[in-house]
């Protein structure tokens, strides 16, 4: 059996290559895809690089790991009644942007009818967001800020909010600031305008933040510095609260004395499950001692949606059919002002 996957080649611009696609293996789905999601940082962010230097003998390589689609085979310790089924997809190497792609079981979940394709195909990100959320063990009442409104970044703001608390989301780009408006986000500030602290402070009647989510990938020294900055201050002076990284930034700065009581902590992918090939493919965490293992986050993210604590068709911004993949980047990565949230179908 053949499949068209998309690739990113040499240059840096996107192309579609057939395939021949395997049976599933024991503890894998066959999934006919309908939709997938670009993720604009962590696929392309040396797509760019690539195109200032591009080396065109290189091989095209595939890419993607979050789609949705029907399942039409199932591998040896799978269900059979899985067959059929609409699920969502994640995974590197396995929910690629392709027409047919082998997943492991445990990192899929089922679509409720409630919604399309198209928005479970945002569970993988969703998932992301929400266990970052849940690193930072938020409050009914707490003010977080999240710096970076991408696709984690506008989930991760929701959630603060789900869980009873109040969002302040920051960036520089004015469509990333319209949509997270549009998704509900309590405050906005475009930070190439205001002064992030300022607002914050007046955001928090002068209590400070609680938490902050640093959503992106690079420089992040100078958001790393304005969330402490804003963090609520104990009565010896020092700032207190915690600081959860999701994206892949480097940041530096000291510890201790130059820091004050700050938790820092890191959010890893889906939580746990992600990358255990045996938990993949079917096997499972004792209940009693891993509550969110990825495919519950994935779950718990498609229900977000459903009740609608987790808007994410406001962030579809553009829509190509599998064969325009070359354009679908070249949205993200030439005007990434004006794209965010790109679906691509291969059925189209």
């Amino acid at each position: 059996m053949d499949r068209i996957v998309g690739c990113i080649d040499g240059s840096g611009r996107g192309v579609t290559e057939k395939q021949q696609v395997a049976p599933p293996a024991p503890g894998q789905v066959q999934v006919e895809v309908s939709a997938s999601l670009i993720s604009p940082g962590t696929e392309l962010g040396r797509v760019a690089g690539m195109r200032q230097a591009p080396k065109p003998d290189n091989g095209a390589r595939p890419f993607g790991y979050a789609c949705a689609g029907h399942v039409s085979a199932v591998g040896d310790g799978v269900d059979p009644t899985r067959v059929g089924a609409r699920v969502a997809c994640m995974g590197a190497s396995y929910a690629q942007h392709a027409s047919i792609n082998n997943v492991p079981v445990n990192l899929t979940a089922l679509i409720p009818d409630q919604i399309s394709d198209e928005e479970g195909a945002f569970a993988h990100l969703a998932a992301t967001a929400l266990h970052a959320i849940r690193r930072a063990a938020p409050v009914p009442g707490e003010n977080a800020m999240v710096a970076g409104l991408g696709l984690v970044g506008q989930m991760a703001a929701q959630f603060v909010q789900s869980c009873g608390g109040h969002a302040l989301g920051v960036d520089r780009m004015s469509m990333r600031v319209e949509l997270a408006r549009t998704c509900g986000i309590e405050r906005v500030v475009d930070a190439s305008q205001d002064d992030p602290v300022a607002m914050a402070a007046d955001f928090t009647s002068g209590w400070g933040m609680d938490y902050g989510i640093i959503a992106f990938g690079g420089n992040g020294t100078p958001a790393f510095e304005q969330i402490v900055e804003t963090l609520k201050v104990s009565a010896d002076g020092h700032q207190m609260g915690r600081v959860v990284i999701v994206g892949g930034a480097r940041i530096e700065h000291g510890f201790a004395s130059a820091l004050g009581n700050v938790d820092v902590r890191s959010a890893s992918r889906t939580g746990p499950g992600y990358h255990d090939e045996a938990y993949e493919h079917g096997q499972e965490y004792p209940r009693g001692f891993v509550e969110w293992p990825t495919r519950r986050n994935l779950d718990e993210s498609l229900r977000a949606i459903v009740l609608g604590r987790l808007r994410v068709k406001p962030l579809i911004t553009h829509q190509f059919p599998l064969s325009r993949i070359g354009d679908a980047i070249d949205e993200l990565v030439e005007r990434p002002d004006q794209a965010l949230g790109v679906v691509l179908q291969p059925g189209a």
